[in-house]
């Protein structure tokens, strides 16, 4: 099959494809992060060129790729505290009229219809050459490890230490990301914070919250935290920064 990417800039009549495999693609509480909420649109009007999509022969859109360029220093110490704080920094960084100097990948979503195909390989092909072409220095992703919601009580540190039989990273993601140079830098301990009303949190999972406690989530890389006098639940996932060379 032949595939074509276009930037989000070039292909804007295809905004409503890109919507439903975003929204296709991930837990609905996911798509509740309070930075992307308040921030989201804000990709397509000032980062248009750095959002993108795969499409078929048809002009239906496969995959969508989610990126936001910002100035990071280059030391482990530089970098954000994760998903979100990269988010705000390319945000507040664009207004400031700072010139960024790096590449940070927000999502990746591949239509559930189309997985199988290798097609996340050509995406994360596809954000490195967007970086380059825009004459950035840097990349790096806060990679959400795909089979860490399987083991919610292990913590970050010690699944990253899980490897194959042949000495690769046990986890899939992780892994594609290794296979094309991709390495890790730490734990983002404090990602990404998704809070809501308890009403909210069954709205999001079909599921009761009947008492204070940690609950595990289908979906969800760590137990979510319920507080029920407060009437809420809060989600904070950690992801995994790793760096490719341009």
């Amino acid at each position: 099959m032949a595939y074509k990417v276009y930037t989000q800039a070039e292909r804007p009549d295809l905004n409503d494809q890109m919507a439903d495999v975003l929204a296709a693609s991930w837990s609905t509480f996911m798509l509740h992060d309070e930075v992307a909420e308040q921030h989201y649109d804000r990709l397509e009007e000032w980062f248009g060129s750095f959002q993108y999509l795969l499409t078929d022969e048809n002009d239906t859109v496969m995959a969508v790729g989610n990126s936001i360029p910002f100035y990071w220093d280059g030391t482990l110490e530089g970098m954000p505290k994760g998903w979100d704080d990269v988010f705000l920094r390319g945000i507040e960084g664009y207004a400031q009229g700072q010139k960024p100097n790096t590449l940070s990948a927000l999502s990746i979503s591949i239509d559930p219809k189309h997985r199988g195909l290798g097609l996340s390989r050509q995406m994360v092909t596809a954000m490195k050459d967007i970086a380059k072409q825009n004459g950035l220095e840097y990349m790096v992703v806060p990679v959400r490890p795909s089979l860490k919601h399987k083991y919610p009580l292990i913590p970050m540190e010690n699944y990253l230490e899980w490897k194959t039989a042949d000495g690769a990273p046990f986890d899939p993601w992780v892994r594609t990301h290794w296979k094309m140079g991709g390495k890790i830098m730490k734990v983002a301990a404090e990602s990404m914070l998704i809070r809501g009303s308890l009403a909210k949190w069954e709205e999001w999972t079909g599921m009761n919250f009947p008492g204070s406690g940690m609950y595990i989530i289908p979906g969800a890389l760590v137990p979510v935290r319920v507080e029920a006098e407060k009437d809420e639940a809060v989600y904070v996932e950690p992801n995994v920064w790793m760096q490719h060379v341009l």
